[in-house]
């Protein structure tokens, strides 16, 4: 009785030992993932090739997803070392994030979509804009809407995780390209004008979906509270009104081809990617 009872004892412990040893290895395998989206042209690629290789080189336009795996530079600081001295000279293994980059043309743009919903190890998105183009009102409106298609998807994403304990709250980092181009906008110019046109492109979209009875409810009421971006009823837009939606929005200035020692080596996505790690 004894060894009928050890036999079937290991025979049910023994697989459950494997499958958690597989599963755990399995994770461990899966990096950190960070999304590299924006226009065609904002220069996504190029912040591709200087993150992974410390310098820019020349890129075309891309036509297909590009990955690359890199690790953190030794000056950078993870989440896990918020809490350790800056003066702790003890050796770390610096942890490894896989970037995807993603084509910003507008009929390739559903391979970021997919990007937005496949990845479970997606960490945080970079919004990478062209602050040049933004000077002019065509290059900020055609920004702006895909950029509220992105914000507008991660909260519906958030939303649908509080009730399913889907996925977890993504952050953004909008960064401000080509700073070292003579009409680009600073980074706290990007930063209004976009909130401001946003706003627009909300109030016309909320327009339109009355207009034409898209999204009727069985009362014939509009239900736009579930296509509107930020706080529902706000006259203006600030991304700080993502935040009740669990999207933390950041914005800074860069060039991938700036001779900066700050800016030319991607210090401040990094301090970013760094944090969200």
């Amino acid at each position: 009785l004894s060894a009928i009872l050890v036999t079937l004892i290991f025979s049910l412990t023994l697989p459950i030992l494997i499958h958690t040893y597989l599963y755990k290895r399995a994770v461990a395998k899966e990096l950190p993932t960070f999304l590299l989206i924006g226009p065609s042209g904002a220069g996504k690629t190029s912040l591709l090739t200087l993150l992974a290789n410390g310098t820019p080189s020349p890129t075309h336009t891309s036509q297909a997803p590009q990955t690359a795996t890199c690790q953190l530079p030794s000056t950078t600081r993870s989440s896990e070392d918020k809490y350790r001295s800056e003066n702790d000279t003890s050796s770390r293994t610096q942890p490894s994030v896989l970037l995807l980059d993603t084509p910003g043309h507008g009929k390739l743009r559903h391979h970021a979509i997919a990007s937005l919903t496949s990845p479970t190890s997606l960490k945080g998105l970079l919004f990478v804009v062209d602050s040049a183009v933004l000077s002019s009102a065509a290059g900020l409106t055609e920004t702006a809407e895909y950029l509220y298609d992105v914000l507008l998807l991660l909260q519906k994403r958030h939303m649908q995780g509080k009730t399913s304990k889907g996925p977890l709250a993504i952050p953004v980092l909008l960064v401000a390209n080509k700073q070292d181009v003579f009409t680009s906008l600073p980074a706290g110019l990007v930063k209004s004008k976009l909130e401001e046109e946003l706003g627009k492109v909300r109030q016309t979209r909320s327009k339109g979906l009355l207009d034409s009875g898209i999204g009727m409810d069985d009362g014939g009421e509009a239900d736009e509270e579930s296509n509107w971006l930020g706080e529902y009823g706000a006259k203006g837009f600030k991304f700080a009104q993502m935040r009740e939606h669990g999207v933390e929005v950041e914005v800074v200035g860069t060039s991938t081809s700036a001779e900066g020692e700050d800016e030319g080596r991607g210090r401040k996505c990094w301090g970013w990617i760094g944090a969200n790690v």
